[in-house]
């Protein structure tokens, strides 16, 4: 497999400078050819002219030619074919199905919004035509459409190298909105974020779009990732990883002489909630498929479910001890990173340490950069005591809070920051009191799902992949699904401007027959 290690900017390659970093197998601890250079100052700012110059005419490319852009991305990755998965295996230690199962994924997620751009409904055009004679004062002809916001700039995820990297959701999203996109790489996986970023540069030239389009920076550290987020060409930031990373890019926007924002998928513990009648019926059946979502992936999904909340008794007995069989069997699993494991080795010490907190179980020990999966329990008055116990650890780590009564499971989640999901364990004999619970869910989190548990994004229109602080920056907003347009859109209304000049769909003719209201209907 050969690729190059230079950065991508305006369609040409330019190599980095200062020393050589390689990115490392995560299985065997290797480094992994080839070499790698941190972009420079000068090629950042590159690519931002060359990003903020190509703005005015990409956001007006036709919605056709703009999603066949998109599809042709997608031909594109599926295009590198098997070399693809095998670096990204050996970047990540994640499985081959994953891998394939995350490259779908991101293909379909490009064409869902290629599908997205060609009905046009994102630009939320609106007509509302003069009214002359009303009385007392006429209206004017006011019209309105969405634009594209400028160049976005993208950071890729640690954990997700296709889905939330290069050309993920929040790449996609933006191009689809008619915004240029600057990405920087992950320093973990560069060699598949150069693949990838190949395959897009390639879609740019076939498609015959402005060069500054894309680009895809590469840097082992944070300074140029700060420059770029600091430069006034950058109109929003898309950002996945960890809270510290998040805060600290909201804070360089909201210093800049012009605030811009930034959308980041930060922290989340993801709450299970079990209600009675269903453990009293099958706490040990939810106790195995518990397990089998919490160590899915070594438990590096942001939707991981690191809290479960239950009223004591024989019901989250008969869990506990299901998950106790289960857990001891499940062999420890490379993690992303060093940093990652690194992080949650002293998430699950500390966890170890607390007097208030007992573990219950365990999977088997690793070695190197493996995660040993571990579950610990406490009580309802411990974790309303102790806020630390509520900090998420990014791996298959999870903790059971035993609550008194429901009135303490309700003050639980009261109490409880925001969340990307939560997830109820219930039967029908249970609706009753879940209704009650359900206010609080919907303040606290972005997606309620039952009976299953938050591992699974589906793609799709009524996803919601977000949720109030810290989950994300924004709970207004959702980085998967096709709603994560909205991000990168802003409207414009034209009041009384002349037909000529007007944007083809807010003519009257309305020649591609767009969808569109008028007068509200």
């Amino acid at each position: 497999m050969t690729f190059s290690s230079d950065n991508l900017i305006g369609g040409e390659r330019m190599p980095g400078a200062g020393a050589p970093w390689r990115a490392v197998e995560a299985a065997t601890g290797s480094a992994l050819e080839p070499a790698f250079a941190s972009a420079t100052a000068e090629q950042a700012e590159r690519a931002c002219a060359l990003a903020a110059q190509a703005f005015d005419t990409y956001r007006e490319t036709p919605l056709q030619a703009r999603a066949d852009f998109l599809d042709a991305i997608a031909r594109n990755i599926l295009d590198l074919g098997d070399d693809l998965v095998t670096r990204c295996m050996a970047e990540t230690g994640l499985p081959r199905p994953r891998i394939e199962g995350e490259r779908g994924r991101t293909v379909g997620q490009l064409r869902m919004f290629a599908e997205v751009v060609r009905r046009g409904a994102f630009l939320g055009l609106r007509v509302d035509p003069a009214q002359p004679e009303r009385k007392p004062l006429p209206r004017p002809d006011l019209r309105l459409r969405r634009i594209a916001v400028g160049p976005v700039l993208v950071f890729g995820a640690s954990n997700f190298p296709l889905a939330f990297s290069v050309a993920g959701g929040d790449t996609a999203s933006a191009l689809a909105a008619g915004c240029p996109v600057i990405v920087k790489a992950h320093p973990a996986h560069p060699g598949t974020s150069a693949l990838v970023g190949g395959a897009i540069q390639r879609a740019v030239t076939e498609c015959g779009l402005p060069a500054g389009v894309f680009a895809l920076l590469f840097e082992e550290g944070i300074a140029i990732g700060q420059r770029l987020a600091a430069d006034p060409r950058v109109t929003a930031i898309g950002f996945t990883g960890s809270r510290r990373g998040g805060t600290a890019l909201m804070q360089i926007a909201a210093a800049r002489a012009t605030p811009i924002p930034v959308y980041a998928e930060m922290s989340s513990i993801n709450p299970v909630v079990l209600m009675p009648a269903a453990l009293q019926a099958r706490g040990a059946e939810i106790g195995k498929a518990f397990v089998a979502s919490l160590t899915l992936g070594s438990g590096q999904f942001c939707t991981n479910p690191g809290l479960v909340l239950a009223v004591d008794g024989p019901g989250l007995d008969a869990f506990l001890a299901a998950a106790s069989e289960a857990l001891p069997s499940v062999a420890a699993a490379t993690m992303l990173t060093p940093g990652i494991h690194k992080a949650y080795c002293e998430g699950v010490a500390a966890l170890e340490s607390n007097p208030a907190v007992e573990r219950v179980a365990q999977g088997q020990e690793g070695t190197g950069q493996q995660g040993q999966p571990v579950l610990f329990a406490t009580t309802g008055a411990a974790f309303r005591a102790d806020h630390r116990l509520g900090e998420e650890v990014f791996g298959a780590a999870s903790l059971v809070v035993r609550c008194a009564d429901a009135d303490e499971l309700r003050a639980v989640l009261e109490d409880l920051e925001g969340q990307l999901t939560a997830a109820l364990h219930m039967d029908a004999a249970d609706h009753a009191e879940t209704r009650g619970l359900l206010p609080v869910l919907e303040r606290k989190v972005g997606r309620i799902l039952v009976n299953g548990f938050g591992t699974g994004v589906e793609v799709g229109h009524a996803m919601v992949h977000g949720g109030p602080f810290p989950a994300t920056s924004d709970g207004r907003t959702t980085s998967v699904g096709s709603l994560a347009i909205d991000r990168f859109l802003r409207p414009v209304s034209y009041q009384d401007m002349p037909e000529a000049l007007l944007p083809e769909a807010l003519t009257d003719a309305n020649p591609a027959q767009l969808p569109r209201s008028v007068d509200g209907a």
